[in-house]
């Protein structure tokens, strides 16, 4: 039997390459041929699953954090002459206490800066992952970095973060950093929701990031007047564009800014060779840490449930936990927890479950 293994991370417990780890260890153990190919989805894990899959290199950033204390963060050089930028490293949920977050003050300047060092290796193409953000800046900040000004009607630049959005009325672009024009982007998302409306940034994912009942509505009229501007003045639609609303609206600034945004899941699993790896398997196991609602529009085990059925090839996850009541795509779901007695179990030996569930599946599966 030939198993493809290609777990995402197991949050707080183990990364995707690690997860991968433990599952070929079990399976090898039960006598199976495993091929590993850890995947992301465009948040955390991106930047470690492209460099993984396609070679290359990393070096290190200081760059301006959520709340400006600077960060040490990773660019990646990959073999094929990309630059990855992962937004979560320098402006991620992770890197704010959980009672510090304010979505008003947050900005993406330090993912700007990320990408400035990232083009100044001229790479043949730029590609940014954006999930895991601590902001609803709508990307101004890392717009910032490279050069444009969001002005206020008196011709003064407003406000960092999303406490500025709601007074800009003209974007000036006049010194974008010109490498950003000759440069290829994709935007790699975990979410494809819109930048407004009761499934956009401010609403669904503003609480998150410590938006209060009473910073929502004017998060959610920044974000229009933004998009507004971006249209006026960058001459790009992004209310129509799935996606513009992924890292607090950053979306629709980096496809203002010639980006194309693409699910980050797809992208990985391109990027692994996924469709031509699978034509060898029998099997293809991945798992994440909760298998919820928000696997199921576009994380990257259901991404790999799909491309999986497309081929043939049936598809099991292993999880931390799973929400009640949720519709499968997989043909197989088997939990740490069930297996554990308990999530805080399950999360504390996260790999020796994983490697437990892995060589019992290969028996149960001889013995059917």
């Amino acid at each position: 039997m030939r198993v493809l293994v290609c777990p995402d991370k197991f949050k707080g417990s183990l990364s995707a390459a690690e997860a991968a780890d433990a599952i070929a260890t079990g399976l090898k153990a039960a006598g199976a041929d495993v091929d590993i190919a850890p995947i992301a989805d465009g948040g955390e894990g991106t930047l470690d699953a492209l460099v993984a899959a396609v070679g290359g290199g990393v070096m290190g950033v200081i760059a301006r954090g959520p709340l400006g204390v600077p960060v040490r963060a990773h660019v990646a050089l990959l073999s094929d002459n990309s630059a990855v930028v992962e937004l979560s490293q320098a402006s991620g949920l992770r890197l704010v206490a959980e009672r510090e977050r304010d979505p008003m003050r947050a900005t993406t300047v330090g993912t700007g800066e990320m990408m400035k060092a990232a083009l100044a290796r001229r790479p043949a193409r730029l590609l940014v992952a954006i999930g895991g953000s601590a902001t609803v800046d709508g990307g101004t900040g890392l717009a910032r970095a490279l050069g444009l000004r969001f002005l206020d009607e008196s011709g003064n630049d407003v406000a960092e973060g999303g406490e500025g959005l709601e007074r800009i009325t003209a974007i000036d672009n006049a010194r974008l950093d010109p490498r950003m024009i000759a440069t290829p982007m994709i935007v790699a998302s975990d979410v494809m929701s819109p930048l407004i409306g009761p499934d956009g940034a401010a609403r669904v994912y503003g609480p998150q990031k410590g938006a209060t009942a009473a910073m929502v509505p004017i998060l959610e009229r920044g974000l229009e007047v933004l998009g507004n501007r971006i249209e006026a003045d960058l001459h790009v639609n992004v209310f129509e564009r799935a996606g513009a609303g992924a890292a607090g609206g950053a979306g629709a600034m980096l496809i203002g800014l010639g980006g194309d945004l693409r699910s980050g899941a797809e992208v990985v699993c391109e990027a692994v060779g996924f469709a031509e790896r699978v034509k060898e398997a029998h099997l293809v196991v991945t798992g994440e840490g909760r298998l919820d609602r928000s696997t199921l529009a576009g994380k990257g085990p259901a991404v790999v449930a799909r491309l999986a059925a497309e081929a043939g090839v049936p598809c099991v996850a292993f999880v931390g936990q799973v929400e009640d009541g949720l519709e499968s795509p997989f043909d197989e779901v088997r939990t740490l927890a069930e297996y554990s007695g308990s999530v805080e179990e399950a999360t504390a030996r996260a790999r020796q479950g994983l490697q437990a569930l892995a060589a019992r599946l290969v028996s149960n599966r001889r013995r059917a």
